[in-house]
């Protein structure tokens, strides 16, 4: 084995050089003094809970189907549960529809639902078995 093919373990080179200190913020303006701040405990409204939702998982009279029903919607109506379905729909990556007042989305996904009506301020609950 020759010295020729060994590689330096002395540190080398300083790694200090940095590219961005020859640049001139000359001609820019003044940064703003008060930015906002998005987090401020002050500045959020309170989430207002808009009331209980059932996630019910069935299965029955559907050819042995499995499928999410969302009931018990208080206070809501058919755009705003239209609205809900579709965002359901592109989460799970599955059909579903509005019937009879419920929203029923193909397939076993209680989690992903439960995640939006949180996010929509419901207070999911999963009933049945």
């Amino acid at each position: 084995m020759s010295n020729g093919n060994r590689i330096p373990t002395d540190g080398g080179q300083s790694l200090s050089h940095n590219p961005f200190t020859a640049l001139s913020s000359e001609g820019l303006p003044a940064a703003p003094e008060n930015l906002p701040v998005k987090n401020s405990i002050e500045k959020i409204p309170a989430k207002k809970n808009r009331g209980r939702v059932d996630i019910v998982r069935q299965t029955a009279g559907r050819g042995g189907k499995t499928v999410t029903v969302v009931k018990n919607f208080a206070g809501i109506g058919l755009p705003e549960k239209e609205k809900l379905a579709k965002a359901m729909q592109r989460a799970c990556g599955t059909g579903g529809t509005v019937k009879d007042g419920q929203i029923e989305i193909q397939g076993d996904k209680r989690e992903e639902v439960a995640r939006i009506l949180t996010e929509a301020n419901f207070r999911p609950v999963f009933a049945g078995g």
